[in-house]
Protein backbone atom coordinates (compact mmCIF):
# COMPACT_ATOMS: atom_id res chain seq x y z
CA UNK A 1 0.00 0.00 0.00
CA UNK A 2 1.37 3.42 -0.93
CA UNK A 3 1.91 6.24 1.56
CA UNK A 4 -0.91 8.15 -0.15
CA UNK A 5 -3.37 5.29 0.36
CA UNK A 6 -2.32 4.92 3.99
CA UNK A 7 -2.86 8.66 4.61
CA UNK A 8 -6.30 8.99 3.03
CA UNK A 9 -9.05 9.06 5.64
CA UNK A 10 -9.92 10.66 8.96
CA UNK A 11 -7.30 11.00 11.68
CA UNK A 12 -8.13 11.76 15.32
CA UNK A 13 -5.63 14.20 16.82
CA UNK A 14 -4.92 12.59 20.21
CA UNK A 15 -2.40 15.07 21.60
CA UNK A 16 -0.73 18.40 20.79
CA UNK A 17 2.36 19.97 22.33
CA UNK A 18 1.00 23.53 22.50
CA UNK A 19 -2.60 22.92 23.63
CA UNK A 20 -4.21 20.58 26.14
CA UNK A 21 -6.85 17.99 25.26
CA UNK A 22 -9.68 20.11 26.70
CA UNK A 23 -8.88 22.97 24.30
CA UNK A 24 -8.23 20.66 21.33
CA UNK A 25 -11.66 19.00 21.68
CA UNK A 26 -13.52 22.21 22.64
CA UNK A 27 -16.01 22.27 19.73
CA UNK A 28 -15.53 18.89 18.03
CA UNK A 29 -13.09 16.00 18.50
CA UNK A 30 -9.77 17.31 17.09
CA UNK A 31 -9.12 15.78 13.67
CA UNK A 32 -7.48 16.02 10.28
CA UNK A 33 -9.15 14.48 7.22
CA UNK A 34 -7.21 13.74 4.03
CA UNK A 35 -8.98 13.02 0.74
CA UNK A 36 -7.84 11.01 -2.27
CA UNK A 37 -6.75 14.25 -3.97
CA UNK A 38 -4.61 15.04 -0.86
CA UNK A 39 -6.89 17.94 0.03
CA UNK A 40 -8.98 17.94 3.16
CA UNK A 41 -9.72 19.76 6.37
CA UNK A 42 -8.87 19.89 10.05
CA UNK A 43 -10.09 21.34 13.32
CA UNK A 44 -8.73 21.56 16.82
CA UNK A 45 -10.04 23.99 19.41
CA UNK A 46 -11.06 27.20 17.66
CA UNK A 47 -8.69 26.65 14.72
CA UNK A 48 -10.01 25.12 11.49
CA UNK A 49 -9.04 25.08 7.86
CA UNK A 50 -8.96 23.52 4.43
CA UNK A 51 -5.73 21.77 3.52
CA UNK A 52 -3.88 21.25 0.25
CA UNK A 53 -1.09 18.70 0.43
CA UNK A 54 1.38 16.48 -1.33
CA UNK A 55 3.60 13.52 -0.53
CA UNK A 56 7.33 14.21 -0.49
CA UNK A 57 10.30 11.99 0.30
CA UNK A 58 12.64 13.26 3.00
CA UNK A 59 15.55 11.16 4.30
CA UNK A 60 14.08 8.02 2.67
CA UNK A 61 10.71 8.53 4.42
CA UNK A 62 7.39 9.73 3.00
CA UNK A 63 5.93 12.91 4.47
CA UNK A 64 2.59 14.56 3.82
CA UNK A 65 3.27 18.31 3.60
CA UNK A 66 0.41 20.76 3.41
CA UNK A 67 -0.61 24.37 3.47
CA UNK A 68 -3.92 25.48 4.94
CA UNK A 69 -6.34 28.37 4.90
CA UNK A 70 -9.08 28.92 7.45
CA UNK A 71 -9.88 30.56 10.77
CA UNK A 72 -8.51 30.98 14.28
CA UNK A 73 -11.14 32.19 16.76
CA UNK A 74 -13.21 33.63 13.85
CA UNK A 75 -10.25 35.56 12.40
CA UNK A 76 -8.79 34.59 9.01
CA UNK A 77 -5.71 32.40 9.41
CA UNK A 78 -3.38 30.29 7.30
CA UNK A 79 -0.28 28.20 7.70
CA UNK A 80 1.46 24.96 6.92
CA UNK A 81 2.19 21.58 8.38
CA UNK A 82 3.32 18.02 7.84
CA UNK A 83 2.48 14.46 8.88
CA UNK A 84 4.62 11.32 8.90
CA UNK A 85 3.20 7.82 9.15
CA UNK A 86 4.25 5.60 12.03
CA UNK A 87 3.33 2.01 12.81
CA UNK A 88 -0.15 0.71 13.61
CA UNK A 89 -2.24 3.52 12.11
CA UNK A 90 -0.50 6.32 13.98
CA UNK A 91 1.15 9.50 12.69
CA UNK A 92 3.25 12.36 14.03
CA UNK A 93 3.08 15.85 12.62
CA UNK A 94 3.28 19.57 13.11
CA UNK A 95 0.90 22.41 12.32
CA UNK A 96 1.98 26.03 12.05
CA UNK A 97 -0.16 29.17 12.12
CA UNK A 98 1.35 31.92 9.94
CA UNK A 99 2.73 34.63 12.27
CA UNK A 100 1.38 32.66 15.23
CA UNK A 101 1.73 29.48 17.23
CA UNK A 102 2.95 26.09 16.10
CA UNK A 103 2.49 22.67 17.65
CA UNK A 104 3.52 19.10 17.10
CA UNK A 105 0.74 16.53 17.23
CA UNK A 106 0.09 12.84 17.38
CA UNK A 107 -2.83 11.31 15.51
CA UNK A 108 -4.51 7.94 15.20
CA UNK A 109 -6.40 6.81 12.10
CA UNK A 110 -10.13 6.46 12.68
CA UNK A 111 -11.29 2.96 11.78
CA UNK A 112 -14.56 2.67 9.88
Amino acid sequence: MTAKNKLVGKWRIISMSAWDKEYCDMEVPAHITIGKNLGGDFQFGLVSGQIDGRIIKRQEEDYFEFTWDGNEECDPASGSGWMKLKDNGHADGEIKIHLGDDSTFQAKKVRK
